[in-house]
């Protein structure tokens, strides 16, 4: 099994420091985003700063660990309202997909949040306006993936624009590149209206994009009293993890763990590793 972690969700450090921790609590692969691991790296500077330099020291550092990047984290809003937002955004992912290349990432993750305080918000994030603005903010970047030999893997949230298996499904219909992909964070599927049907939920997110997931974000979650599900790390939760651990292995998937704490990290792992 290949277990990895957020890298910002490790103690704090240098990208090396965090690396050495992370393969010390027993991941192989880990989820970088740079701005939350690096205190000294704006996301808005992300063109400038993502240099060959850079990318080198990225691949030495994880290279020393034996550790592979199995994200590059992206989480911008690329169905911002605003065109000149949209275009500065556009140039990071950009910026992200070539970098992904140079330090060998599997993919570039993103999820599609409506804009906060913008025409989109909930619920009319999950109006077709919404979709279509994303739809054709999307497409440039994954054009781009293409060219660099990248991929860019979008993440469906149940609050977000992409926010079902169906509306995941048809995006990849209408992009049509192999330089979209998907990441399956289950847990970001359920809603207080859907998680008393959790595991027939995502054993159709399985069936409409097993074949178009690159990586697996692994938490656990519980129910509060007003319905609402709260994540949490593996094995503090109700999650039924035997179908995600059997998709993950058939595939030789990567999956990296969210929601945890440097103290209850490798639990989560050794806790997954039970499904072995």
């Amino acid at each position: 099994m290949n277990i990895g972690i957020r890298l910002h969700d490790t103690l704090p450090g240098t990208l090396s420091e965090r690396l050495a921790y992370a393969k010390a609590q027993g991941f192989s692969c880990a989820h970088l985003a740079l701005s939350k691991a690096l205190s000294d790296f704006p996301m808005a500077d992300a063109p400038r700063l993502l240099t060959e330099e850079l990318a080198a020291q990225v691949r030495e550092d994880f290279a020393a660990q034996g550790m592979e990047c199995a994200v590059l984290g992206c989480y911008l809003n690329l169905a911002d309202p605003d065109e000149e937002s949209r275009r500065r955004t556009q140039e990071i992912y950009r910026a992200h997909l070539r970098f992904s290349r140079m330090i060998g990432a599997r993919v570039v993750g993103t999820e599609t949040p409506a804009a906060a305080g913008a025409r989109f918000s909930e619920p009319q994030q999950d109006s077709e306006e919404a979709f279509r603005l994303f739809l054709e903010s999307v497409k440039p970047v994954v054009r781009r993936a293409e060219e660099e030999g990248a991929v860019l893997a979008v993440e469906p949230v149940w609050r977000h624009i992409v926010s079902t298996p169906e509306k995941a499904e048809r995006l990849l219909e209408e992009v049509n590149s192999d330089s979209l992909q998907i990441i399956l964070d289950s847990v970001n599927l359920l809603s207080a209206a859907t998680v008393d049907r959790a595991e027939a939920l995502i054993g159709e997110a399985i069936r409409r994009l097993g074949d178009r997931v690159r990586v697996l974000h692994m938490k656990d979650y519980v129910k509060a009293q007003n319905g609402d599900v709260l994540s949490t790390a593996c094995g503090l939760g109700v999650m039924r993890y035997e179908a995600l651990v059997a998709f993950a292995k058939a595939r030789g998937l990567p999956m990296t763990l969210e929601d945890t704490r440097p103290d209850n990290a490798e639990a989560a792992r050794l806790f997954l590793e039970r499904f072995a």
